[in-house]
């Protein structure tokens, strides 16, 4: 048994070849890694022509950019060192439209296009296309022609167009709408301390509301076996009695059962079904043919029929009809053929249906 003498004990030295040897091996550790980095990052090297070929390209991107203004104006001929060359600047633009609450702008109809169709295009409401073009339109989504240019509001609601001895409260009220709204729409630039509108300007008057005066051609009531004969004017019209009756069931008019333009809204009282030129079309019911033939009201060449139980079904932008005016027809019976007459801007059946005169969702029915 070792007895502590009480001496210190003596504490051991690091050789003196320690520490050079770690820095050795860290070093060396530092340079196999950037070995390894060096090996894994790819070099792109050129030969000598094909350098001198770029040196070409960039000098003709710099000679086309200073002599062709209608290049884009995102590329910019910049000297760097002594070396021209091209600039490509970063272009913050999209294809959507740059609508949001700040301008209008303006959209011309093309072959295809509907009231419904282009305010789906600009996420609106149809009515705020609808109401915010009267002097295109007149309240009648019927009246739209290829070519024809239309004011997209920045928002939903009415453009409307001030006029002489109009008031901003009464034009509110007129419209549902409040001042204090006007007055803060980015669009107006109004100042809200002193706001000053003159006769011509055009004012936002956002979530405005109107009533919509749609214009059909044939508006009259009567019921089944009231012996009552009546005229509908023009060309395809005629003096007629109940001589077919339907079932009350409805069914699809065309092949189809798709909308292909406008839907069922206030402005627009039917369905827009697609349909090919020349695509047949069948009577939803059995009734009388009260109408066929040119009819005014943007319907071109229409179809009319009287189910004898106080609905009445119409189909417009025909290219010919199939039946007379006076005529029985039978439910699925062929009755006319698609086409795009009338205020129509490509093939399609305008499909309405009424029941005592008043106009009908035909999605309730079909």
């Amino acid at each position: 048994m070792r007895l502590n003498s009480g001496m210190p004990e003596r504490k051991k030295k690091t050789p003196v070849w320690l520490p050079p040897l770690l820095w050795v091996i860290a070093l060396g550790c530092v340079f196999f890694m950037g070995v390894v980095i060096a090996q894994r990052t790819p070099v792109i090297r050129g030969t000598a022509d094909q350098n001198a070929n770029a040196e070409q390209l960039g000098e003709m991107l710099v000679d086309q950019a200073e002599s062709n203004p209608e290049l884009p104006d995102t590329l910019n001929p910049i000297t760097v060192s002594g070396t021209r060359a091209v600039l490509r600047q970063s272009k913050l633009t999209t294809s959507k439209p740059e609508r949001g609450n700040s301008e209008p702008q303006t959209y011309t109809i093309k072959q295809g296009d509907s009231i419904y169709g282009i305010a789906r295009k600009f996420d609106l409401k149809p009515e705020t296309i609808l109401w915010s073009n009267y002097n295109v339109l007149y309240d009648d989504a019927h009246n739209i022609s290829v070519g024809e240019e239309l004011v997209i509001p920045p928002g939903d609601g009415i453009y409307y167009e001030w006029k002489d001895n109009d008031v901003l409260q009464k034009i509110a009220d007129k419209y549902r709408v409040q001042v204090k709204e006007i007055l803060a729409y980015p669009a107006n630039y109004l100042d809200i301390t002193n706001p000053v509108i003159k006769t011509g300007d055009f004012v936002m008057l956002p979530g405005g509301y109107r009533e919509t005066a749609v214009i059909s051609p044939v508006v009259f009531e009567y019921s089944k076996n009231s012996g009552v004969k009546k005229v509908i004017s023009g060309p395809g019209g005629c003096a007629w009695d109940y001589r077919g009756y339907g079932n009350g069931s409805f069914v699809w008019p065309t092949a189809s059962h798709s909308v292909s333009g406008n839907d069922f809204w206030s402005g627009h009282m039917g369905l827009d079904i697609a349909t090919v030129d020349g695509g047949p079309i069948y009577a939803t019911d059995g009734g009388t043919v009260i109408y066929a033939g040119s009819i005014g009201g943007g319907y071109g060449i229409m179809v009319m029929i009287d189910h004898g139980n106080g609905y009445q079904s119409l189909y417009g932008h025909l290219s010919s009809t199939a039946v007379s005016c006076g005529q029985a027809v039978s439910q699925g019976q062929l009755i006319a053929y698609g086409g795009s007459t009338g205020n129509s801007t490509g093939p399609h059946l305008h499909f309405e249906v009424r029941y005592g005169g008043g106009d009908v969702n035909p999605w309730n029915i079909l």
